[in-house]
């Protein structure tokens, strides 16, 4: 696609409310849904990253991982939502210029978010395995000492999570069942970083889908669009080859005019000279 053209659709209304096209609306009802729904997951992105900033300082709590926890989730259910909507569309059928270009610029954002959302589950794995290395070095610790009054000191204590800290000498004066539900954390913890593993591993098909989709997409209407233009250099050469023989065939004509003139001149001048 030319610059010339991708510039003048860029130029156009993309809304069916924009345009008053009637002719395929659930195509605009879609992507404009996809779009929208593109748009808060990258706000979740945001809240994501800056969640994951305290994660390691003395704002870190559970309820901060936990609520982590959850907007990860809910955004990665979000993307693979919207990875299947944007298969849906670059799937339509009988799409016009117009719908062609907002095909490719939703999966242009999508596919362009995707990375974003995978660093943040990246991170937040990463920050999750510490977390959990040393709040089971606490515990550890613990056990081994026993009912030893010495408070328990994790490997690393001077880099270890102020939360971790926490717990640790919270640990040392705990019952059994405190004990037992912060393993239950511990636990907890390790499986989103599997559920979060496994998600990344998702995205990541899903990614590799859209692209080869996309890429095969876009050799197709390359050459629809060589088609078109092939068609427009036949279409203007018949039409150029056309006009010369109209001006060939209107030449002979002309000539056949004045031949025929001449002839009868000389007629003309043969009678009168024969009558004289």
């Amino acid at each position: 696609m030319s610059f010339a053209r991708l510039s003048s659709l860029e130029a156009q209304p993309t809304t069916s409310r924009e345009t008053g096209y009637s002719d395929d609306p659930e195509f605009y009802r879609l992507t404009q849904t996809l779009s929208s729904r593109l748009f808060n997951l990258t706000s979740n992105i945001t809240k994501a990253n800056h969640i994951l900033s305290l994660l390691g300082t003395k704002k870190d709590s559970q309820e901060t991982r936990d609520r982590l926890a959850k907007l990860i989730l809910e955004t990665r259910e979000g993307f693979k939502d919207i990875g299947e909507g944007v298969k849906k569309v670059q799937l339509w059928e009988n799409v016009s210029p117009q719908q062609r270009f907002i095909q490719e610029k939703l999966s242009r954002e999508f596919t362009s978010a995707i990375p974003d959302f995978q660093a943040v589950q990246k991170l937040s794995v990463e920050k999750q395995r510490q977390y959990v290395i040393q709040a089971r070095s606490a515990l550890e610790v613990l056990h081994a000492e026993g009912d030893s009054s010495h408070p328990p000191s994790p490997p690393g204590e001077g880099e270890t999570m102020p939360l971790v800290q926490q717990q640790a000498a919270q640990l040392q004066l705990a019952s059994q069942s405190d004990v037992d539900f912060q393993e239950s954390i511990i636990q907890e913890r390790e499986e989103e970083i599997r559920d979060i593993e496994e998600g990344i591993t998702q995205l990541n098909e899903i990614f590799r889908d859209l692209g080869t989709m996309v890429t095969e997409q876009g050799s197709l209407v390359g050459r629809v669009w060589d088609n078109i233009d092939n068609t427009r250099t036949d279409t203007r050469a018949a039409s150029r080859e056309l006009t010369t023989a109209a001006r060939s065939q209107k030449a002979a004509r002309n000539r056949a005019c004045c031949l025929l003139l001449i002839l009868a001149v000389v007629l003309l001048v043969v009678l009168l000279a024969v009558l004289t």
